[in-house]
């Protein structure tokens, strides 16, 4: 294109040039000048949109455009051009003839905005930052086979591979992907080199979330493995899931599911709370479930002892988390009484809220309980009802009970119920 537009600019200036020259000359050029008109068609079915120029000049054979988007000029009687973003824009068409130049009128082509579309708001947050990231669940589901007919043929365990969940997968608004391989990409049931899988990408509101069309080839979303027309089916897009689909060379079809790239404080409360509300339990499966001490030697104390030591009307009790931060417990009838050291009538004064935020000490995040004599795991924790998150996944979680200047702490191992 850059070529043709040096060969039309060249020609266009020797047009105008011989015009001068001949004017001078005899006054008058060999032909009437051009009159410049076109039309323009959009093509909203996908994005970037399609804008097909049709040329209505008479007397003129050299063509010239000016989409108004800050794109290169282009030559050509009819002409396409794809825009990338919502807006107006001012288009301008200047044609030579025999007889001179002639310019059109700008025309205002404006192009719609897809941000109210949910699939596409949510793949590239662009009713706000315009980008957005993925990465893989940790769900035991994030990859789920399925036959042409829909029947499920494997589902991937959990956890994936530390080289499969640190993948991050990032859209725009202005229709670009790229995707960080982190330690590097998980292909043939190993962790090898990292891939490049940036690319351009067409969005199609099909249905009510839409499709993705990676534009180049080796590219890809989630799996390294190929799909047909590198199309992937929006299935379902919130502010905290996006779940695609692929069909595979052989007709069955690969479910992917991602969550939000968060920050470690963001991830800690997403497993916390599962996203909405999620219950924990004491992790009476391991041994020293629980251990009390100081900060410096946290075992100091006491150990629980060995996997299934743990009282069964303490190992029994739940603790309920929300994304609200609301904070429940559930005895199952009875508690565990601390200096007591028995089961006694279950505490029904534990329900509170709570606040959350960075560590202070060890740990990913730390959560205070608001309701004075509130507890977790034992009736005894330190009356500061600070709580530290010092390692958690999907499933399993280590929470110190105390502030890192109590001069008693308590370790517990818990499990997601």
């Amino acid at each position: 294109m850059f070529i043709h537009f040096r060969k039309a600019a060249l020609v266009l200036a020797s047009v105008a040039a011989l015009a001068a020259c001949r004017k001078d000359e005899v006054n008058t050029l060999e032909g009437p000048v051009p009159t410049a008109d076109f039309t323009v068609a959009l093509n909203t079915s996908q994005y970037p949109v399609l804008a097909t120029f049709t040329n209505t000049t008479t007397d003129a054979f050299l063509y010239q455009w000016d989409f108004g988007d800050g794109s290169p000029l282009a030559s050509g009687q009819n002409v396409t051009h794809l825009y990338k973003l919502p807006g107006t824009y001012q288009v301008k068409l200047t044609a030579a003839g025999r007889g001179g130049t002639g310019i059109s009128p700008q025309k205002a082509v404006t192009v719609p905005s897809i941000c109210d579309n949910t699939g596409f708001g949510v793949l590239t947050a662009c009713a706000g930052s315009g980008a957005t990231s993925w990465t893989l669940s940790d769900q035991a589901d994030a990859i789920v086979k399925l036959s042409a007919s829909g029947a499920v043929l494997s589902t991937s365990a959990t956890p994936l591979p530390a080289c499969q969940l640190d993948d991050v997968f990032s859209f725009t608004s202005s229709l670009t992907y790229s995707y960080d391989a982190g330690a590097g990409t998980y292909s043939g049931g190993t962790c090898g080199a990292a891939l490049s899988g940036n690319s351009d990408f067409v969005y199609k509101p099909n249905g009510s979330l839409g499709q993705i069309i990676l534009q180049r080839n080796k590219s890809f979303i989630g799996l390294p493995d190929s799909v047909v027309n590198k199309t992937y089916d929006i299935l379902e897009a919130t502010a905290t899931k996006l779940r695609l689909q692929g069909t595979n060379p052989d007709g069955t079809k690969t479910v992917t599911t991602y969550i939000p790239q968060l920050s470690a404080l963001d991830k800690a409360k997403q497993y916390l709370t599962g996203g909405s509300s999620r219950t924990w339990v004491l992790d009476n499966t391991v041994a020293n479930t629980i251990i009390v001490g100081t900060e410096a030697a946290p075992g100091t104390y006491n150990v629980s002892g060995s996997a299934g030591s743990v009282p069964a009307c303490q190992a029994d009790d739940e603790y309920t988390f929300t994304s609200a931060n609301n904070f429940t417990y559930d005895s199952k009838g009875q508690t565990f009484t601390a200096g007591v050291y028995a089961c006694q009538d279950g505490r029904t004064d534990n329900n509170t809220t709570f606040t959350y935020g960075p560590a202070t000490g060890a740990g990913i995040a730390q959560f205070m309980l608001a309701k004075t004599g509130s507890f977790i795991g034992v009736t005894d924790a330190p009356t500061s009802r600070v709580y530290r998150i010092l390692s958690i996944d999907n499933q399993h979680m280590t929470l110190r009970a105390g502030s890192s200047s109590d001069p008693t702490v308590f370790t517990f191992q818990m499990r997601v119920k």
